[in-house]
């Protein structure tokens, strides 16, 4: 017998026997895959007499709802994996592609852009991401994806295991799983070219650095250079992902891994067309799909990145100390008086529109460490497995802009002046930080084989402090959160689990009222339950329902309109279901369907009853591929992609909806040995749809058909 590791967290196990087939079991718990076997006698036998059976294996597990390493079925809150397979099949290039694929998700950025932001349960999600199971507020502004292994999505509130939902996302956290290093060597490059002059090139290289594999690396690195289907936008990309993987003892792991993304682009990023004449009708008629208000402007430098380590120790087999530590940062400096342009408002003509500029610098820092221990024990015949820890963090933000109004631009027959008048005198500038103590415990505890609770709670003690450097002025603000988790599963047949759970988030509210108070923070509340079903080994479905109410939210104060209350309430109800797995050999199936019913309940300036922003009440995916199993065309595959987007609200006023769409896309690929390649479809009936807008002057133009092809080769 041997083990293989493979790329995606996988194994493959070759058995090998003479007399007959192998006999094999398979049985898994939270922490192993267990391999029974029994083979006939190998011994003094040929080739052509061995009988071989090969086996390729993933583990349906995740630590990203638990920070333990449980089954999904276990877990009492709605997780969708989104795995590599699915990346690879559509030759997603950004977390958006990928969350194409997750149940409710919208998004909420340009096609075009390097934005990662998206509606979740109906509440907008700027900052709430992970990387390999740590806080990382800047991947969202992250265009590289060439390291990410899969996309793992927990639906509610996460504050008991990460600390705030920031910017608002309650509707749940994206955890992004890195490439790891390879205990086997494994050398990879690839080349793709798509429509707009987008190329790409990617090298991945794995494997031991000595003799008895104690030390691995992994070395990922991509260039590319793409145009859009947008006037004007194209650019350049550099991304490089190293990591290191140590054995320090038997008992004891070290990895070291890091990325830096470095892009320079036409303007920071592409801005939207008016309502009038998109999704509105304009007396002038249709704007044109890839006219761009912002014009040509002096290319934008950024670099995004993040460097870090994992260290974990076992005790025993029952108890481990884990410590992790990450740096990001994002730096986009253009106080060299490069402008960004943006649109500002639609003359009465219906065709001048109006915009304004800005030109500074915005740098973000973010330091987070986390140290836990978790345990395995008994209590009587009760078992349990403990998680408590603590995590220390800061960010740093640094603002300095200059703001003012640039020349307008006829949407119909443009002519860009892009001539301003600066002056080089800031209009905003500050520098923000803030830190946080977290203090989590968490017991999932298993009273029978077929019923688990989990229990849990979370303190968290901030303090910001911000100085507005034009008014030389300095606030601090600090204070306190607790967020609890409880949750249950019953599981009547080993093949369905019931759950039902309760949890609560917070997300910091800084400012003070017209009396001087200070705002509490920001609070949801979230119920839920479902059934998550095995129907086949290769198969799991997904069934949730849930009630999320977001509190303690901002509004406009009725007594004195420069300042704010704390009054406002918004509420979000839903079902969501999923499926993912494969059907039949070679026939594999990604799909969801979601009701969303996402509205404003209370407050002072926005009428109650409004739907939230980019939440459509009815969404829909579909991917699903066939691989010819045998026979000369075996490696052969096709791919086909259904995504239904309902009707929705351009911004929390109500005043304009985006209308609905449903967009194809297709995929031919070919596997063979060590070559493949692929050729990818999107928007196979180019359809013109609107994915997002921000504002009733700025609404997202979607991507026409567009073709991408990769070829790639493993030596």
């Amino acid at each position: 017998m041997s083990v293989t590791s493979l790329p995606g967290g996988r194994v493959r196990v070759a058995i090998t026997g003479t007399d007959a087939p192998p006999v094999a079991e398979i049985s898994s718990d939270a922490q192993q895959l267990t391999l029974n076997l029994t083979v006939g006698d190998v011994a003094d036998a040929g080739d052509d007499e061995a009988i071989q059976v090969v086996v390729t294996g993933e583990q349906n597990t995740t630590s990203v709802g638990t920070r333990t390493n449980t089954p999904l079925r276990d877990i009492p809150q709605s997780i969708q994996i989104i795995p590599q397979q699915v990346l690879q099949d559509q030759q997603a290039r950004s977390i958006l592609d990928g969350l194409s694929n997750a149940v409710g998700v919208t998004a909420l950025a340009n096609p075009s852009s390097s934005r990662n932001y998206f509606t979740m349960r109906g509440f907008e999600n700027f900052q709430n991401f992970l990387v390999n199971g740590i806080p990382d507020p800047q991947i969202s502004s992250d265009a590289g994806f060439v390291n990410v292994e899969r996309l793992e999505v927990l639906r509610g509130p996460a504050s008991i295991l990460y600390g705030s939902t920031r910017f608002s996302g309650l509707g749940g956290t994206v955890n992004v799983v890195t490439r790891q290093p390879l205990s086997d060597p494994f050398y990879e490059v690839s080349a793709t070219a798509a429509s707009y002059n987008d190329y790409q090139g990617v090298v991945d290289f794995s494997g031991p650095l000595n003799q008895e594999r104690t030390v691995l690396y992994r070395f990922i690195a991509a260039y590319q250079t793409f145009g859009s289907f947008l006037d004007f936008e194209e650019g350049t990309e550099i991304s490089v992902a190293p990591s290191v993987a140590l054995r320090l003892g038997t008992n004891t792991n070290l990895t070291i891994e890091g990325d830096v993304n470095i892009q320079e682009r036409n303007g920071q990023q592409p801005e939207g067309q008016p309502a009038m004449g998109t999704v509105l009708s304009n007396p002038n008629g249709q704007i044109r799909r890839s006219f761009n208000p912002g014009g040509p402007q002096t290319d934008n430098f950024t670099v995004n990145g993040r460097v870090g380590y994992r260290l974990e120790h076992r005790f025993n087999d029952d108890w481990r100390i884990r410590n992790a530590f990450l740096y990001t940062i994002y730096d986009d400096d253009d106080r060299d008086g490069a402008p960004q342009f943006f649109n500002s408002s639609l003359a009465a003509d219906n065709r001048t529109l109006n915009r304004g500029y800005g030109i500074g610098s915005q740098f973000y820092d973010s330091y987070y460490l986390d140290t836990n221990l978790l345990g395995e024990f008994r209590t009587g015949t009760v078992e349990h497995q403990l998680l408590v820890g603590f995590s220390l963090s800061r960010d740093e933000t640094d603002l300095s802009f200059e703001f003012g109004d640039a020349p307008p631009v006829d949407i119909f027959d443009p002519d860009f002046d892009q001539t301003v008048n600066a002056t080089g005198i800031p209009t905003s500038d500050s520098f923000t930080t803030r830190d946080t103590l977290g203090i989590y415990l968490q017991d999932q505890i298993t009273i029978a084989e077929n019923l688990k609770f989990l229990l849990g709670g979370r303190i968290d003690f901030f303090e910001e402090r911000s100085n507005n450097r034009l008014a030389n002025t300095e606030s601090i603000q600090s204070d306190t959160a607790f967020s609890p988790r409880v949750g249950v599963v019953y599981q009547p047949i080993p093949e369905i689990s019931l759950y039902a759970g309760f949890s609560q988030s917070f997300a910091p509210s800084i400012g003070v009222a017209a009396n001087g108070d200070t705002f509490r923070p920001e609070r949801g509340t979230q119920y839920e339950v479902g059934a998550k079903v095995d129907i086949s080994d290769g198969l799991s479905a997904n069934l949730a329902f849930y009630d999320l109410t977001r509190t303690n939210v901002t509004t406009t104060d009725p007594d004195n309109p420069n300042f704010s209350v704390q009054t406002g309430e918004q509420r979000s109800q839903g079902i969501e279901f999923d499926i993912n797995g494969e059907i039949l050999p070679g026939w594999n199936i990604i799909a969801g369907y979601a009701y969303n019913d996402a509205r404003v309940t209370e407050d002072n300036s926005v009428p109650e009853g409004n739907r939230l922003r980019n939440a459509p009440e009815h969404s829909f995916n579909l991917w699903t591929t066939y691989r010819i199993q045998e026979g000369d065309l075996q490696g052969l595959g096709l791919g086909l992609g259904f995504y239904f987007v309902g009707e929705r609200p351009g911004d929390l006023a109500n005043s304009f909806e985006l209308p609905s769409y449903f967009r194809t896309d297709a995929a031919i690929f070919y596997e063979r040995d060590r070559f493949s390649a692929a050729l990818n479809v999107r928007n196979l009936f180019d359809i013109k749809y609107y994915p997002t807008a921000s504002s009733i002057n700025s609404v997202d133009v979607g991507a026409p058909l567009t073709f991408q092809g990769t070829l790639s080769w493993r030596f």
